[in-house]
């Protein structure tokens, strides 16, 4: 009988131990996500920047010299990214590509100039620095328009404040949850063991000698918690630059070594701290109150 009863304990004490791990792994889980997430904003931030461009649209008498000079020109500046020329005949199969159809065959006549795409640094993104842009390419005498989506450029960059606001605050959100779900799965833990805490006392134990194996154990826990959130981190990364390898840029290796060790250190001091502070409560509380 005495050996069922010591089964059934130590199967509830491992299943204790799994929720607490699991629990724990999740949490830091979501946390390391975050945390990329954050160390990635400003790349984020940047790549749709970046992906924006603007066309010069050229007269159709322009000289392919002027055109080439144009765009070394443009080349050479230090807020311009890359340039794209688009001939006529390339703009032609481009469209037709987007329509589905021959419009020049339907038109009898090819009606599209050709352009320059330029893309442009993120810190020169701003309406302000492109108006300044547009004007000087207007100055070349064989260039007919800029064309740009002034809309779509102004909401991206009145946003990427409150994007960054909002992730700000979402982090903080989540990181208090996140100590508070931990919190309780720890103290659900010691308090399957209070009559254990007891009995120490009572034989005449130390605090800090009953305080010791709780937190040795809580440490390996968070230890493991962390290592299994990292190898989920890692894999959920991997897929991220598989399939977004444009967008998202594991690359930064002293970043991702950072958020790792960062995850670490977080799992096994919120382990401790939330160990030590339960395991005082059951140390000073009184014995009729253990029922409760």
């Amino acid at each position: 009988m005495k050996k069922k009863e010591n089964g059934l304990s130590k199967t509830k004490l491992r299943s204790s131990y799994l929720t607490v791990v699991v629990s724990l792994s999740l949490v830091l889980f979501l946390l390391g996500v975050l945390g990329f997430v954050l160390i990635n904003a400003r790349e984020l931030s940047d790549y749709f920047r970046e992906s924006l461009s603007f066309a010069v649209l050229l007269r159709d008498d322009a000289k392919e010299a002027d055109i080439r000079m144009l765009q070394k020109d443009l080349d050479a500046k230090l807020y311009v990214k890359s340039t794209e020329y688009v001939s006529k005949e390339e703009a032609a199969v481009k469209m037709k590509e987007d329509l589905g159809e021959d419009f020049v065959d339907f038109i009898g006549d090819n009606p599209l100039p050709p352009s320059i795409d330029v893309y442009l640094y993120a810190g020169y993104t701003s309406p302000d620095s492109v108006a300044k842009i547009e004007k000087y390419v207007l100055e070349y005498s064989f260039v007919k328009e800029v064309y740009y989506l002034k809309s779509l450029l102004f909401l991206i960059n009145e946003n990427v404040r409150k994007i960054s606001l909002f992730l700000l605050v979402i982090s903080s959100f989540l990181f208090l949850i996140a100590l508070t779900i931990i919190n309780n799965t720890i103290r659900l833990s010691v308090y399957s063991r209070r009559f254990l805490i007891r009995t120490m006392q009572l034989v005449g134990a130390t605090r800090a000698f009953i305080r010791k194996p709780f937190l040795m154990q809580s440490a390996f826990h968070g230890l493991l918690a962390s290592l299994i959130a990292m190898s989920l981190l890692m894999g959920l990364l991997y897929l991220i630059e598989k399939e977004f390898f444009l967008m998202f840029s594991s690359g930064s290796t002293e970043l991702l070594l950072l958020l790792g060790v960062s995850m670490m250190v977080t799992g096994i001091l919120i382990s401790i701290i939330s160990t030590f502070f339960s395991v005082n409560r059951y140390l000073s509380i009184s014995e009729d109150k253990l029922y409760y």
